[in-house]
């Protein structure tokens, strides 16, 4: 429990902006992925404050979190967006070698589709 002693700081006086234990933040904040699920975003406003997670070996893990009453709605993609997007992913699945859809997106380790990376394996099979 020594532990959470260490994070919980309402005042800020140690961190600098006020930092709470793991699951213990108070009501009306939020992170980015709480506000994303509720359709919302952080609109430009500063982080109102920290929940930190000690960890052992390496330094504690950290989320800013935002007011609820300050976010602001998520904007809706454009058409021009999601065609962007949509080219985007439709050239991560296309093989440089072959020129096909692979259908799924290529492995950076491979560089192309798998039967372009094991062409023997495909002609035994």
């Amino acid at each position: 429990m020594a532990a959470l002693g260490k994070c919980f700081d309402p005042t800020g006086a140690r961190h600098g902006i006020p930092t709470y234990p793991w699951r213990f933040a108070p009501d009306g904040l939020a992170t980015r992925r709480q506000l994303r699920a509720r359709g919302l975003r952080p609109g430009g406003q500063p982080v109102a404050a920290q929940v930190l997670r000690p960890r052992y070996r390496r330094g504690p893990l950290v989320a800013y979190l935002y007011r609820l009453d300050k976010a602001k709605p998520v904007r809706l993609m454009t058409d021009a967006k999601r065609r962007a997007l949509a080219c985007a992913m439709r050239a991560r699945r296309t093989c440089p070698q072959c020129r096909t859809d692979a259908g799924y997106v290529i492995p950076a380790s491979l560089g192309v589709c798998v039967p372009c990376a094991y062409p023997d394996d495909q002609t035994a099979a």
